[in-house]
């Protein structure tokens, strides 16, 4: 998975408080049920970093399918209860 970061989406994750290195870890730790189609070729996943925080992540891929990220942001507390539930064996 090749990510293309420029300076728009590094600053607009970061208005959020997010770095590319944890959207980065979201997105290739996905898991079931995502990614998910968002909207007009927009995807979605909701996920973990490496040490636990928990991210909404929206992407598109590029012409070359490259994976340009255009929005990121922590999870909610009740996104973060639902995402919990959903990930209990």
């Amino acid at each position: 998975m090749r990510f293309r970061w420029n300076e728009w989406n590094v600053g607009h994750v970061a208005e959020h408080g997010v770095t590319p290195r944890e959207t980065e870890e979201v997105l290739r730790s996905a898991r079931r049920p995502y990614p998910r189609r968002h909207s007009d070729g927009r995807w979605l996943v909701s996920g973990s970093t490496l040490v636990g925080r928990l991210l909404q992540v929206v992407f598109v891929f590029n012409e070359d399918d490259d994976v340009y990220v255009i929005h990121a942001r922590p999870l909610t507390d009740k996104e973060k209860k639902g995402y919990r539930r959903r990930r209990k064996p």
